[in-house]
């Protein structure tokens, strides 16, 4: 509880200065400091939390269980999608049908994922957070995801854009740097600096959320957003959380893994969205209610799992 209760205040605190920041400041601002993010903070903070990450166990099996999560995700979202068309006798466009479809599937499990992971279970445990983002959550978004995007919307002409954007993806290479590196022994200092670089950057992160979040004005669709959350942040983690134990999967790595699973949608879900044409405001609305949400089912599934 003591863990929950600092984490709620780092985290609302955090996103709260960033939402206020956000508001002030002009537009560019956000997209300089996503983008320092991108390309050198959050390849720092993979390589600096790598080192102290412990990688024996069944850590592999995390991409596995996201692709699982992934699919299921979008498939109970098709159900809801028919359910919805036969009670109503109303079928929904299909750039609507894609962003429902997205924002059940793929979850916000770097941004915010990480820090949560961080705070809840330590950063021995972080790498099975991070196999599950970076093998898992990153390819269902610009591969599974993608292609149903363009199938709801259009814009085919951007496989090749977003096939560059995985391959050229910075924390996929920090990744495998850092698995290369982390035995190699460092002077105290560097060690301790590296950590706190780390740390820094997640703060950077919560901060930067607070700010794309305080330019989400969009509050409609919430009838549907609410099936993408109701899929996304409750029915996958339970189904897939209760099977957990069959993979061999128990103890602090099922809670990091469970986290993962109960993200919000990801802001990526909004680029792709956009990128071919799928329902934006959709997209916005599950983003902004879906980070609310969080704070009434973090400790759900804590106490769950």
């Amino acid at each position: 509880m003591a863990n929950l209760l600092e984490l709620y205040v780092k985290l609302v605190g955090l996103v709260l200065v960033g939402f206020i920041l956000g508001r002030k400041l002009s537009n560019t601002v956000p997209n300089r400091i996503g983008q320092l993010l991108f390309w050198v903070g959050v390849p720092i903070s993979i390589v600096a939390f790598l080192r102290g990450a412990d990688l024996s166990g069944q850590i592999w099996i995390a991409p596995a269980i996201a692709y699982i999560a992934i699919f299921l995700g979008a498939c109970l979202a098709w159900v809801g999608i028919q359910g919805q068309a036969y009670f109503t006798n109303t079928i929904s466009q299909k750039p609507t049908q894609g962003s429902l479809i997205l924002g059940a599937m793929v979850g916000n499990t770097g941004y915010l994922g990480f820090p949560i992971t961080l705070a809840m279970v330590g950063q021995e445990y972080f790498a099975w957070a991070l196999f599950y983002d970076l093998l898992g959550s990153l390819f269902g978004a610009y591969g599974l995801g993608v292609v149903l995007a363009s199938h709801y919307g259009g814009g085919t002409s951007n496989y090749r854009h977003m096939t560059k954007a995985i391959l050229i993806n910075p924390a996929l290479w920090s990744f495998g740097v850092g698995l290369l590196f982390r035995e190699i022994k460092l002077p105290n200092f560097v060690e301790f600096s590296l950590e706190k670089l780390g740390w820094s950057v997640v703060a950077l992160s919560l901060v930067l959320i607070g700010m794309r979040l305080s330019r989400l004005n969009s509050w409609h669709r919430l009838p549907q957003a609410g099936i993408s959350l109701v899929i996304k942040m409750l029915l996958v983690p339970l189904v897939v959380g209760s099977t957990l134990p069959f993979f061999g999967v128990t103890g602090e790595p099922a809670q990091v893994i469970v986290l993962q699973m109960a993200m919000p949608p990801a802001f990526a879900t909004l680029v792709i969205a956009e990128t071919f044409n799928l329902d934006r405001d959709l997209a916005v609305t599950s983003l902004a209610v879906g980070s609310m949400v969080l704070l009434v089912t973090l400790p759900v599934w804590l106490w769950i799992f």
